[in-house]
């Protein structure tokens, strides 16, 4: 049965007493040894309390910076970014569904009517979002003029989680290679553009735009492989409403 002391309780046996002196004595080490560690402690802090404010103070700089930073300088910089952007943005779209494309897509690149190009945008705004995409377009732009060279440059320079454009950008650094007569390279990213998102239109278009190259290289198996995934997956899509002439294709030359 578990017992207590009473107050004012004074120890009446030889051993009691003997115990309470242990106790006293116990209870006296754990308060002298945290008295020693607090005034280990204060002493540190004395010593050190120079460098430990120099500390503090560059945390407290560290974020206090990064959040001006964002607040004053990298916010209205994109914003900037963005309202010189438009423009080119602009020139861009009308050559995507315009007559004049080459002259729209060279306005889109380097600017016209006093206001900047994509190029601009890249070199002026470095390091914003608005410079990535800038770099999409630029690449993009680049590639209908059949500049390939400098297409694969600024697409491999932008980079995204976008569900269409990343697949995208990869895709047309595939075209530019082919382009380029250069179809093993153009193969990889065909496949890298396949595998980065799965939807109904980037990933059967370039799942059949590495089917075909594959067909071309000799790698029946890989292609027949491409071909069959989307008449399995991807039935609705466009690709696969002509891919079983490619499936045909492939089998013939797969059992050679």
């Amino acid at each position: 049965m578990a017992t207590y002391k009473k107050k004012g309780y004074k120890p009446k046996t030889k051993v009691e007493k003997e115990h309470s002196i242990e106790e006293g004595s116990t209870t006296a080490e754990v308060f002298n040894t945290l008295d020693e560690t607090a005034s280990k402690t204060e002493d540190f802090v004395a010593k050190n309390q120079k460098y430990i404010f120099i500390v503090i103070g560059l945390v407290a700089l560290v974020v206090l910076g990064s959040l001006g930073y964002k607040e004053f300088i990298s916010k209205p910089k994109q914003e900037a970014a963005m309202n010189d952007m438009f423009q080119a943005q602009k020139y861009f779209n009308d050559a995507v569904n315009g007559v004049e494309k080459d002259s729209l897509y060279n306005l889109a690149l380097n600017g016209g009517e006093g206001k900047f190009g994509m190029l601009d945008i890249i070199e002026e705004y470095s390091g914003t979002p608005s410079a990535n995409l800038a770099n999409y377009y630029a690449g993009t732009a680049y590639l209908r003029l059949k500049d390939y060279k400098n297409a694969i440059e600024y697409l491999s320079d932008f980079k995204s989680d976008d569900e269409i454009l990343a697949p995208l950008a990869k895709g047309n650094i595939g075209d530019a290679f082919v382009q380029l007569n250069q179809p093993e390279d153009a193969l990889g990213y065909y496949e890298q553009a396949a595998e980065m998102r799965n939807n109904e239109y980037t990933t059967p278009m370039y799942l059949f735009k590495a089917g075909t190259t594959a067909l071309d290289l000799g790698q029946a198996d890989k292609a027949l492989n491409y071909f069959k995934r989307i008449k399995d997956d991807y039935s609705n899509s466009t690709e696969a409403s002509k891919v079983e002439v490619f499936i045909g294709k492939a089998q013939v030359l797969a059992n050679k």
